[in-house]
């Protein structure tokens, strides 16, 4: 009935597979639990209050049930664990989390429904409701009537104010906004907010600044009105159906996001009324809205689409972290409200969370920048796996195991401590033995728990005590079989207590005579092949450890064996470590399969998964943090987000972060020959960078000829007051080059890269026609070779046909041949795609070219290799159906649409082809920047 899906062996008698699907009706309100951003609540038409792990995205507890329809939840302040329901017909109710049951019921309203239940943060003991009686009823948590406040109609929300515990305001169904002061014994509303032109639904206060509170209504609005002026400030216009969700951030104070009928999420600019980005994946009215204070830039909606979805508001104000990341003064990242309120000012950290963050880092004498990032790293970063990443990071650099979080053992652990603390579970699964009672309502039994425990020995090679609790479950068959591992001695005392032996089958059962005989590799293809990589890890980190390993007959050549073995299982361990962290990839979780690689000290391929995942800005805080065994990955990160802050107003931004690289030289002249500005700002820009003035760069450009130096002097004539200059002597070059037969791609990649950040507005030009178009056709040559270099075999084919038109549609004088790159693409495809044909030997040839051209010149050289994938990329989604224009095919995951707005392509595409070729899929000339 609530949405549960299992396989039930009758023979048994039991479950042996129950997952619960979650709600299966729309859901009308979320909220996250006050003190802890892991646990969020949802309230649904089923009938039911849930609540969800937001890092496993698992349904954890679910209310009794049979409510009707459950319209809106609030949790209780703090750790009290407890949640209030509003019902259609059942009145309202307190359910205690751990008890598992109603504890409380309100019943004031009679059968009429309740939209609105909020119990106040400021005195935990006050609840109010709001129902189609036309009442917002204060009462106290044991049901004492404290007011009674009677509107005209319906009333259908209410919120407490975030500054004066004693004031409240409604949202009634005659168009008006209402605020209450509860310390005087009057009735009567304090304030009457009249504008809106149909009902009111949802009202909420702003935590950052007094006074201030927004209204949605049925006329597609919100509006923000100021108590202190008693008038309507500004009017938010967007929505084409009626208002529900409402929210605004706890930490940039003019933030809001709003949820309407009309399926999509609006997120506001107050100050100006700008809608910053509208989201369309919801498939039906967007109810309910929330976020919370420790996790301010991850909101979570619901749906009647049954859904909720956790979004990232992190791109709208990215800047703030990349101040932190920067190390840029306070000021640009703290601020006060009415700094941050200034209409086009950057956006500035304002609520309790910044605050405290920045008390404790002052307090600080050592570590400061480290925690620093990890702090702000956490606190703008979506759940998933982040706080897992650090601890990690934290273990790698050789912080006090004793200073780790509970919440550590239950993640991704490091190979060091997958043992240990997994051995802890397991006595803690056995202590239940000690105490009389269980663990009260849906609790797991004593059998239960002892068979946990016997399990987790099992899987760590503690093989005696899993016969143990075998013999005291009954289960004398398993214990058995596992004896000889232990020795023959003990295996026989067990015999002669009992004597029948379990003969193996193929199933769960097969897995003790594994551990036993010490058959590491088949027990771990065994969980690998049914997609358990969790407990194949546990398997291998047993091997290694040496806690798991086959009976020694004699004595003779133990210790070489042992070594033999071990070097062997390291190996196993490591692959199964890349095996779930390409699982967790493939799943959206790049910052999971980050934490896979680091646990076994892979900080190359961990720096990867972030990056190829497009969590530059984590990957730049961690890279950082982690220090010399990151500084190649740490230093391509900040190049992408210097190219991506490469526009107005953040180029000064930009340049910060290329300083921090060393040898930065050549980025920074990339980066101000790319500059857009007059004559003055970008010698200014020049200065900034240590760099020469435009008219010394062109008499140094001469010199620079004269003395054969090619590439400086394409980069001097790039930063002169005639960059296209540059053009005519660097493609010229790269045509000698191309025209030879043992070039190879590292010969020509940095020239090109060089010359594609000649300011836009000059190679656009219709001067520079002819060199624009060799640039192209150039870089998208060498870009489709850089992508099968980095197997990005979705963009491969795109690329060579975008090098082939340009051939077909522009005059050009290149080496190139529209032919030969035709038979390159059939050669590559034949030699890397499965086919049925085997590939011919021309094939096998012209491949076997390609390959020696794409050979990296440096042995020490980053690579990247593997496709991007970002987090969303295999949700399901509601948008307007986008067809790419590399495929013809639907977009799965987030579109990127191209300079036109009607082209695109999915953002996974348009992230590979912007590191392999920085301009645009449409051959207009100008730069694209997904990133």
């Amino acid at each position: 009935m609530d949405g549960g899906v299992g396989l039930y062996d009758m023979g048994a008698k039991k479950w042996d597979f129950l997952r619960d699907l979650g709600h299966v009706e729309t859901i009308f309100d979320c909220k996250f639990k006050p003190d802890d951003p892991n646990l969020l609540a949802t309230a649904s038409f089923d009938g039911t209050i849930k609540i969800w792990d937001t890092n496993t995205l698992t349904a954890v507890y679910t209310s009794p049930g049979n409510e009707g329809v459950v319209y809106s939840l609030s949790w209780a302040p703090g750790d009290l664990n407890c949640i209030a329901g509003a019902t259609s017909r059942n009145g309202a109710f307190i359910w205690d989390v751990r008890k598992g049951k109603i504890i409380t019921r309100f019943n004031e309203h009679g059968k009429n429904g309740i939209f609105c239940i909020s119990w106040s943060h400021k005195d935990s003991k006050r609840i109010a409701t709001c129902s189609g009686d036309g009442f917002c009823i204060i009462r106290t948590i044991d049901g004492k009537i404290l007011h009674k406040y009677k509107h005209p109609a319906a009333v259908f929300g209410c919120d407490w104010s975030q500054n004066n515990k004693d004031m409240i305001a409604t949202g009634c169904e005659d168009k008006n906004v209402r605020v209450y002061y509860l310390a005087t014994s009057s009735d009567q509303p304090l304030k009457v907010f009249t504008g809106h032109l149909a009902k009111v639904f949802h009202v909420r206060w702003s935590p950052l600044r007094e006074g201030i509170l927004c209204s949605g209504s049925d006329d597609g609005t919100v509006r923000i009105w100021d108590y202190t002026q008693d008038a309507c400030i500004n009017v938010l216009s967007g929505h084409t159906a009626p208002v529900r969700g409402l929210m605004w951030n706890t930490e940039v104070p003019y933030l809001l996001i709003s949820g309407s009928w009309d399926y999509t999420i609006r997120v506001w600019d107050t100050r100006d009324g700008t809608c910053l980005d509208t989201v369309y994946d919801h498939g039906a009215d967007v109810y309910g809205l929330t976020c919370h204070q420790s996790r301010p830039f991850t909101i979570a909606s619901c749906s009647r689409d049954s859904t909720v979805r956790l979004w990232s508001l992190t791109p709208l104000i990215s800047p703030l972290l990349l101040n932190v990341l920067a190390d840029q003064p306070w000021e640009k990242i703290i601020g006060n409200t009415d700094t941050a309120m200034v209409p086009g000012s950057p956006p500035l950290l304002c609520g309790k969370v910044s605050r405290d963050i920045k008390q404790e880092l002052d307090k600080l004498s050592f570590d400061i920048r480290a925690k620093k990032l990890r702090w702000f790293s956490e606190c703008f970063s979506p759940p998933g796996g982040s706080s897992n990443l650090w601890d990690l990071v934290s273990v790698i650099n050789g912080q006090d195991d004793s200073l780790l979080p509970a919440s550590y053992s239950k993640g991704v652990m490091h190979m060091k401590h997958l043992l240990k603390f997994k051995t802890s579970e397991a006595q803690e699964l056995t202590i239940v033995k000690m105490s009389k009672f269980g663990g009260g309502i849906g609790a797991p039994s004593k059998e239960e728990r002892l068979k946990e425990a016997a399990d987790i020995h099992l899987r760590l090679g503690q093989t005696q005590r899993y016969c143990e609790l075998m013999v005291e479950l009954g289960q004398w068959e398993k214990a058995l079989s596992v004896a000889p591992g232990v020795s023959m001695k003990y295996w026989k005392k067990l015999m002669q207590r009992r004597a029948d032996q379990l003969m193996a089958e193929d199933n769960d059962d097969a897995i003790p005579y594994c551990v036993a005989t010490g058959d590491i590799k088949k027990l771990v293809t065994f969980f690998s092949g049914r997609g358990q990589l969790l407990e194949a890890l546990l398997i291998a980190q047993g091997a290694c450890e040496g806690n798991i390993r086959a009976p020694q007959s004699s004595a003779a050549n133990h210790t070489t064996n042992d070594v033999d073995n071990r070097q062997q299982y390291q190996s196993l361990l490591h692959k199964v470590c890349k095996d779930l962290a390409e699982w967790y990839f493939q799943d959206g979780c790049s910052v999971l399969a980050a934490c896979c690689h680091l646990a076994v000290d892979d900080v190359e391929l961990a720096m990867s998964s972030l990056m190829r995942g497009n969590e530059l800005e984590l990957a730049a805080c961690v890279g950082i943090v982690l220090g010399e065994g990151a500084n190649q990955s740490t230093a391509y990160c900040l190049q992408l987000l210097a190219r991506k802050y490469m526009t107005n107003p953040t180029w000064e931004l930009s340049a910060d972060l290329l300083r921090m690289i060393p040898d930065n030289h050549v980025l920074l002249a990339k980066l101000c020959a790319f500059y857009p500005g007059t004559a003055a700002e970008i010698n200014q820009l020049h200065e900034r960078c240590g760099l020469p003035s435009l008219e010394e760069c062109k008499v140094l450009a001469e010199e620079a000829v004269n003395e054969g130096d090619l590439f400086s002097a394409v980069k001097l004539r790039l930063l002169s007051p005639e960059p296209e200059v540059a053009l005519q002597i660097g493609i010229n070059h790269v045509k000698e080059q191309l025209a030879g037969s043992d070039w190879t791609v590292d010969d020509i990649q940095p020239i090109l890269d060089l010359m594609s950040y000649i300011r836009t507005d000059r190679l656009i030009t219709t001067k520079t026609t002819e060199a624009r178009s060799e640039l192209l056709i150039l870089c998208g040559y060498i870009g489709a070779l850089l992508a099968i270099r980095r197997q990005y075999s979705s963009i491969v084919p795109a690329l060579y046909e975008y090098t082939s038109q340009l051939l077909k549609r522009r005059e050009v004088c290149v080496p190139l041949k529209i032919e030969q790159l035709s038979v390159e693409l059939d050669a590559w495809r034949a030699c890397t795609q499965a086919n049925s044909i085997p590939p011919s030997e021309c094939q096998r040839e012209e491949f076997s070219c390609l390959q020696r051209r794409i050979q990296p010149s440096h042995k020490g050289a980053l690579l990247l290799c593997g496709a991007d994938y970002v987090t969303g990329s295999n949700l399901p989604s509601h948008s307007d159906l986008q067809l790419s224009c590399f495929t013809g095919q639907r977009i799965q995951g987030p579109v990127f649409l191209l300079e036109d707005n009607k082209s695109a392509i999915s953002l996974n595409d348009a992230l590979m082809w912007a590191k392999v070729n920085p301009f645009s899929p449409l051959g207009t000339g100008l730069r694209i920047n997904p990133f």
